[in-house]
């Protein structure tokens, strides 16, 4: 008897195992630059379906993405029912965590961070660079400096980032997977848009982004291709891929070499924010830089800055403790707040506009 069962529990746990790889290999089998036959628009508006309708799932299990693409054309994502996670109500916001879904295997926790008494608050997304979590978006003193002044904040993490990465090998990781880490967040902004326009307590027609590190990149490729993104600040941007590669301290030096390799720099070419700068859409750009910043070394940061429209404003700072000092109090969300509340049309709870000290200020960029 003890045989016999002992054989069933082997056949059950075999069976257990198939099904979870079976689940593990159809979440990964996404078909990267595959272009799809039906593609979706990127036409904000053609988006009709109802917020509360649940689709049928991808053909084949799989999701059909194209990440050499910044706009969802050639892509098939379809946003699932959401999930609810609770709502806070404190005194001056609440906070709402709401899960979405539109690629297989990679749920989104996502952050609605809107002010008290403010009817239908414009909105500024917050990314911030790999490696990052969710944390922050948890805390009551940040949240009450993001939505300051009567704007709602958004916040989330990247593809390949904090929740969003698992199932992976350990050798698979958001730089040596870079086209998919990139193109796939570029993509969920939009979707994340998309979404928040079927809520009747936002206002995305004049949004703005801040993003930090690779956030700040994300922020920039995607102001390229959706123009409800009026408004992106950036703080050291990673891009100018071939030098960035070859100096950014978050390169592990046992692994350099397969990111300078001819193959891997032209799959990432086409996402290169040094390319997309000057089509950005935005109406309002900043780009802050730290000259002692060893992720984007101070060589990037020129090249990017060169790559900027003359319309934009540079920041830069000699240190980080010069940065820190300038930005601290809530002063570093101070200016993309301004850009998104510009317009007559912003509302209510308007704050008073501060300055960064003298020393950090840098003049608008003319072309020379």
């Amino acid at each position: 008897m003890r045989s016999l069962w002992s054989k069933h529990q082997a056949q059950q746990l075999a069976l257990v195992v198939l099904l979870c790889f079976s689940q593990v290999e159809a979440g990964r089998a996404q078909d990267r630059g595959e272009t799809a036959t039906s593609p979706n628009t990127t036409n904000p508006a053609a988006d009709t379906s109802p917020a509360n309708a649940t689709p049928p799932a991808p053909l084949h299990g799989r999701t059909v993405e194209d990440w050499s693409s910044l706009s969802l054309s050639g892509s098939e994502l379809v946003p699932q029912t959401p999930t609810f996670g609770g709502k806070d109500d404190l005194p001056g916001f609440t906070r709402e965590l709401i899960q979405v879904k539109w690629r297989m295997g990679d749920p989104i926790d996502l952050y609605i961070i809107r002010p008290k008494y403010v009817p239908k608050p414009r909105v500024i997304l917050y990314l911030y660079s790999y490696p990052s979590e969710t944390e922050r978006f948890r805390d009551n003193e940040y949240c009450a400096r993001v939505t300051s002044g009567g704007v709602a904040a958004v916040g989330f993490v990247s593809a390949l980032t904090g929740h969003r990465y698992a199932m992976r090998p350990m050798k698979e990781w958001f730089v040596s997977e870079l086209q998919e880490a990139l193109g796939s967040s570029v993509h969920d902004v939009q979707m994340i848009l998309n979404f928040l326009a079927k809520r009747d307590d936002l206002d995305v027609n004049n949004v703005g982004m801040f993003g930090t590190g690779s956030g700040g990149t994300i922020a920039i490729l995607a102001a390229a291709v959706d123009p409800r993104i009026k408004a992106i600040d950036v703080l050291g941007p990673w891009g100018d891929w071939p030098d960035w590669m070859a100096t950014s301290s978050r390169i592990p030096e046992n692994e350099r070499s397969n990111f300078i390799k001819p193959e891997f720099l032209k799959k990432i070419a086409p996402l290169d924010p040094v390319l997309w700068l000057p089509k950005v859409k935005a109406e309002h750009v900043r780009i802050q830089n730290v000259a002692d910043d060893t992720i984007t070394p101070k060589a990037v940061q020129t090249r990017i800055e060169s790559a900027a429209p003359a319309s934009a404003k540079l920041q830069r700072y000699e240190t980080t403790r010069q940065f820190y000092e300038a930005a601290s109090a809530g002063r570093l969300f101070q200016w993309v707040k301004e850009q998104v509340r510009r317009n007559p049309e912003a509302g209510p709870g308007v704050e008073s506009t501060r300055t960064l000290p003298p020393a950090a200020q840098v003049p608008e960029k003319h072309d020379e």
